[in-house]
């Protein structure tokens, strides 16, 4: 089943997609919440509800189609979102080309920060300041959206947690990241003011069909899916959620050690190896000094694409302002 939110005339509504077209859950059941939020909190009954209106529409019964609507993130309003560090070839790969040693700890548990759930974004324009452009760039990631509440979850338990998958491009200003991240905190401005989410949030009984054996010695659910992405049409990334070193249950684990968990939550798989610029550039640079390094630019086009998830689209605006914090800076 895949979910998604859409606005009409501003307001912010909850839809099923099925085969091409749109339908407003509420519109089909009145028992089901017309935002995402509070049928996350509803947790399975309403979960169970939306799977039937799905069964009637498959099986021809009549709902009223949206026509007129903009996609916007599925998630629009996270109660919180946290980004992991589960793939080892990109870790291995951006120390490699910083030319210090892979870190054992990686290994040994997986870990991840929080991040702005206030700067939540979907498909469309991302407009950003002038600073961000200092090397701005994409991550390729696949998230999970928490369905239910917990705490002190094992990792054998932790997928029946897990709502939903979508695909996750955490934005990144590479200069003001790694202006701050000397002082040994953060990310924070380098992060804060875009994580773009979507098309869709796609329920785990669709992806049944990908399911793989997690790595040795890890526990959980693992997938199959392609991951990619282009930017102005040229495929710059590519990558496999099923290379994931930690799987998404052992995160959870991680995440709901003496802390709630709740419906809402958002929580990334961190950078795919070779999934964003930064770990390009530096492959490239390393091999050929002579490498051209590529950012992001203002009306560049991106295109994230995940079997199963459909394709997160964007393109980056800038905004009209010469307000600068990198010219704050103290000499």
């Amino acid at each position: 089943m895949k979910l998604l939110s859409y606005k009409t005339e501003n307001i912010e509504h909850l839809a099923i997609y099925v085969k091409g077209h749109i339908y407003n859950l509420n519109s089909c059941d009145k028992n089901i919440p017309d935002n995402m939020r509070e049928f996350l909190i509803g947790e399975a009954p309403m979960m169970k509800r939306a799977h039937i209106v799905e069964e009637k529409i498959l099986s021809g019964e009549k709902f009223k189609e949206e026509v007129f609507y903009e996609v916007i993130a599925p998630i629009p309003h996270p109660t919180s979102c946290r980004d992991a560090y589960a793939f080892r070839q990109h870790v291995a790969a951006a120390r490699r080309n910083r030319k210090v040693e892979m870190i054992p700890e990686f290994d040994q548990y997986p870990i991840f920060y929080f991040t702005n759930h206030n700067a939540i974004q979907g498909p469309g324009e991302i407009k950003c300041m002038p600073d961000h452009f200092q090397k701005l760039d994409f991550e390729l990631e696949v998230a999970v959206v928490i369905g239910k509440r917990g705490r002190n979850i094992k990792a054998e338990n932790a997928d029946e947690y897990i709502a939903g998958f979508t695909i996750m491009n955490d934005m990144s200003a590479r200069l003001l990241q790694m202006e701050e991240m000397k002082l040994n905190l953060g990310p924070a401005k380098g992060k804060d003011f875009s994580t773009v989410i979507g098309p869709w949030l796609v329920t785990p009984d669709e992806l049944e069909k990908y399911k793989v054996p997690a790595k040795e010695n890890h526990v959980g659910n693992n997938y199959d899916l392609q991951m990619s992405c282009k930017v102005n049409g040229v495929q710059v990334s590519a990558g496999n959620v099923k290379d994931m070193d930690w799987t998404f249950a052992e995160i959870i684990e991680r995440c709901a050690y003496g802390a709630d968990i709740l419906p809402g939550d958002v929580i990334g798989s961190g950078t795919v190896g070779t999934g964003c610029f930064l770990e390009l550039n530096g492959t490239g640079l390393l091999n050929n000094p002579d490498y051209k390094a590529q950012w992001l630019q203002p009306n560049d086009s991106i295109e994230m694409g995940i079997t199963g998830l459909g394709i997160l689209a964007n393109v980056i605006k800038k905004e009209d302002t010469d307000f600068s914090i990198l010219e704050l800076k103290k000499v």
